[in-house]
């Protein structure tokens, strides 16, 4: 496998944890930043040497909620460790609340092109449901601050409990106002660990039904590519040519760098995931002890299956060339009964030669995974 041509840098700081949220982010503690900031910079330091990359991504947590001066740092070290390639993307995600004109400046200077929006609705009910910080004036606000920056993409969650269809339809509606180069829909899943869990349990919140979940989902998906948006991800959509290029090295089954509290690599056919208190991380990257918390090494069987239920979830699909080419062998000779039996039940499909989900696939995709691990 030729070296990694993506990174992703994990910045674990919220303002306040949402109520749905389960990643890896510590809220209200800007006092850890700068340890945070020297932290990475001894873990980065473990490459030996700079990494050119196709593309770089900063996720979160939030990484705007640092200040302008870190967030200038941080940049500063990743154009060290990680130089972008000619033509390379560059994303940040970003919290609406955060966003200034003194914010678009940095990442122009930063050569950042595409920044994603945790925007979640335009429906002030839905924002205070799901916790959010910002209004819609300020997602507004924002496309206006970012309509330099050559690609914006937003997410949307549907299903908040006490949601309608119609409610929906003009939440997707209002952000197709600011015509977003690429968008990503999320049904709302509540989840052991979070806060919603315990008010879940409690009765005070109702998950919609498998068949409401359903049809907010088919409906975006037809409003969205009836406006010329490429369905080409499960949850993503895209201008054609605003494709997310990072996600797609995952999706491709390619190798990735990364760095930070929970982050997790893929590099010389290890899996490894850092440690995800980013006050252990913190801890151990100062005093020089590996910041890793589990490594696997990934090959033969194990790997071909995962690059092929990573390369199904892009609505393309995948032709026996590619697949042969990536793992040496092909779909049918790694997983024929399983991909038989989807074809049979209307979930997966075979044409011109290319294996891929079919709407019906798309709506159970997650439950037909574990049958091909």
């Amino acid at each position: 496998m030729h070296a990694p041509r993506s990174a992703y840098i994990h910045v674990p700081f919220c303002r306040h944890r949402c109520g749905y949220c389960n990643f890896t982010v510590i809220a209200d503690r800007q006092d850890l930043h700068r340890s945070y900031l020297q932290a990475l910079q001894a873990e980065l330091e473990l490459l030996g040497e700079p990494k050119e990359v196709d593309t770089l991504f900063l996720g979160g947590g939030t990484p705007t909620e640092l200040r302008l001066s870190e967030f200038g740092e941080l940049v500063e070290l990743l154009h060290y460790w990680f130089p972008l390639a000619d033509n390379g993307e560059f994303t940040t995600e970003a919290n609406p609340e955060d966003i200034t004109s003194d914010y678009v400046e940095i990442f122009q200077k930063a050569g950042i092109n595409r920044v994603s929006l945790g925007g979640q609705s335009f429906n002030s009910e839905k924002l205070e449901t799901l916790e959010r910080n910002h209004n819609s004036e300020q997602l507004r606000a924002c496309f206006e601050m970012l309509a330099s920056i050559s690609s914006v993409s937003m997410d949307l969650i549907f299903g908040v409990p006490g949601e309608s269809l119609d409610q929906w339809i003009v939440d997707l509606n209002s952000l197709l106002e600011f015509n977003p180069t690429h968008l990503s829909t999320y049904g709302l899943t509540i989840e052991k660990g979070t806060p919603f869990w315990s008010r879940f349990e409690k009765g005070e919140l109702q998950e919609l039904s498998d068949d409401e979940q359903r049809e907010f989902y088919l409906t975006a998906r037809r409003i969205l590519r009836a406006k010329g948006y490429h369905h080409y991800e499960v949850s993503n959509y895209a201008r054609p040519g605003y494709e997310c290029r990072h996600n797609e090295a995952y999706w491709f089954g390619e190798q990735y760098y990364a760095a930070g509290p929970g982050a997790a690599r893929f590099v010389n056919g290890y899996r490894e995931v850092n440690h995800q208190s980013t006050t252990a991380y913190i801890r151990k990257a100062l005093n020089g002890q590996s910041v890793v918390a589990e490594s696997e090494r990934v090959t033969g069987e194990d790997l071909h299956r995962e690059i092929l239920i990573f390369a199904l979830r892009r609505l393309d699909g995948i032709t026996d060339e590619w697949f042969q080419q990536k793992t040496g062998v092909k779909p049918m000779e790694l997983a024929g009964k399983e991909i038989d039996m989807f074809i049979e039940q209307g979930f997966m499909q075979r044409q011109n030669g290319r294996l891929s989900l079919t709407e019906q696939g798309l709506l159970v995709s997650d439950s037909l995974w574990p049958h091909l691990l």
